[in-house]
């Protein structure tokens, strides 16, 4: 147990947690180990999960990772009670909300009303709370005259918005949510996750997506399950990335994938001096971007085909850039070079937000995937990528850098570099939204008056 956990209230404590399904092999096995009573197996035992250790405070969220088959949805119906533990314990103080799979509870005879009803009950509210509440589960449910309906005519949008409204009225403590945001619309997601982001205020939230930017931006710590263990519990920007890295590895039948490096913070790389500092202006409002150099310790994988061995932000005319202004054109400077002989090199970035979230980024792979170029060992490559930069909130920010070889959908991960360049900026308008784009004009006028606009 962290010992920052240690002093919070604890909501879920689970030791040695596993649990085990039976496997028989032939239908007349399963009579036999009913009739011998237990004193010899006729069956394989299949662990879904094995010696989980976990300990989570009150109000935390927690995102939950991993591969299909990983053990997921078995630890979080073993949280939720709805299976009994093989081995070990868990303990929940707090009364549980679970977002398991669509309808799940639901009678597909009942009409909406009805399920309404019963799903609140089995949840722990009584009929007069559940007759107080109703108006608003229907109203965020939003599936109009279908809630007098019976569910089996639902679509999976509908028993989504149905599930979710129901699970948002119960005063939960602790809330799971197993992948329902993926069936909604837009409008119907937007209204989760703004539920959702309140609801962590107070309470203890288990999330689970293979989304991993949505569960950086959303989650304290992640969970990592692979093949029923516990693979890593840590911050969500860590065990992120080494999924993500341990994914690509997949990819790679030469067993040479390697991850390599330590996480850095902003902090640790030296900025860039300003020749101009004394020239430039302070204003409140000034999107200023301090610059940060190529961090060469920064944490990466690949195979090592080819390298990073350099990123820069420049100006148009090719100068490096120790500072600079949003919504001004920049050119960013990938080199790379080759340890053995590269065809159709695909050289790619984003830029990422302190969240970890992927704002903005591009490749290399449409502009030359007609005319690909082949590098031989021992050269260098750059590439260049020439845009405007977007207004941004003040913040630390990160560009990943990445060299592949192959195609959009096919290729060798030779060196993914994570946090290769850090940028900060110091102030800033954009005070919503991840990012802010230059105005081409903004006008207020009255209707049939026109005033003239300012450009933004």
């Amino acid at each position: 147990m962290p010992p920052e956990t240690a002093a919070l209230e604890v909501a879920i404590q689970a030791t040695g947690l596993g649990k085990a399904y039976p496997i028989f092999r032939k239908p007349q096995d399963r009579l036999k180990q009913m009739l011998c009573r237990g004193r010899r197996k006729y069956y394989d035992e299949y662990w879904a999960l094995r010696n989980i250790d976990l300990t989570v405070a009150r109000g935390e969220t927690i995102g939950v990772i991993g591969r299909n088959g990983s053990g997921k949805s078995t630890f979080l119906q073993l949280v939720c009670g709805t299976l009994a533990p093989t081995r070990g314990s868990i303990t929940v103080n707090g009364r549980i909300a679970a977002l398991l799979e669509l309808g799940a509870g639901f009678n597909p005879e009942f009409s909406g009303r009805e399920n309404v009803y019963l799903a609140a009950s089995v949840l722990g509210l009584t009929n007069e709370q559940i007759n107080e509440r109703y108006d608003s589960i229907a109203a965020f449910a939003g599936i109009g005259d279908f809630i007098e309906q019976p569910v089996k005519l639902y679509s999976s949008g509908m028993y989504a918005r149905l599930a979710f409204a129901v699970a948002a009225h119960v005063d939960a403590d602790i809330m799971i949510v197993d992948e329902i945001l993926a069936v909604g619309d837009a409008a119907f997601t937007q209204k989760c996750m703004r539920f959702i982001h309140k609801f962590r205020e107070t309470g203890t939230l288990f999330f689970v997506s293979h989304d991993t930017s949505q569960v950086i931006s959303l989650c304290d710590r992640a969970v990592w399950l692979e093949n029923g263990e516990l693979r890593e519990v840590g911050t969500t920007k860590d065990v992120c990335y080494h999924y993500i890295a341990d994914l690509h590895s997949e990819r790679d039948t030469s067993n040479s994938f390697r991850i390599g490096g330590s996480r850095s913070a902003p902090a640790a790389a030296a900025p860039v001096q300003d020749p101009r500092d004394e020239l430039l202006k302070s204003s409140q409002h000034r999107n200023s971007i301090e610059i940060f150099e190529f961090n060469d310790a920064s944490p990466w994988y690949g195979v090592e085909g080819a390298r990073i061995v350099g990123v820069e932000l420049l100006d148009p005319q090719g100068h490096s850039l120790p500072s600079l202004d949003g919504g001004e054109q920049v050119v960013l400077k990938v080199t790379c070079r080759a340890e053995k002989a590269i065809h159709s090199p695909i050289i790619g970035f984003y830029i990422k937000d302190r969240l970890g979230q992927n704002l903005f980024g591009d490749n290399t792979y449409l502009s030359y995937s007609d005319s690909p170029l082949t590098v031989e060992p021992g050269q260098e490559f750059v590439a260049r990528f020439r845009f405007q930069m977007p207004y941004l909130p003040v913040g630390d920010f990160a560009v990943v850098a990445a060299i592949a070889e192959g195609t959009q959908h096919d290729h060798v991960q030779h060196h993914w570099v994570d946090d290769a360049l850090f940028f900060r900026v110091h102030s800033s308008h954009v005070a919503r939204g991840l990012v802010g784009i230059p105005m081409l004009d903004i006008a207020l006028e009255v209707e049939g008056a026109r005033q003239p606009g300012h450009a933004a």
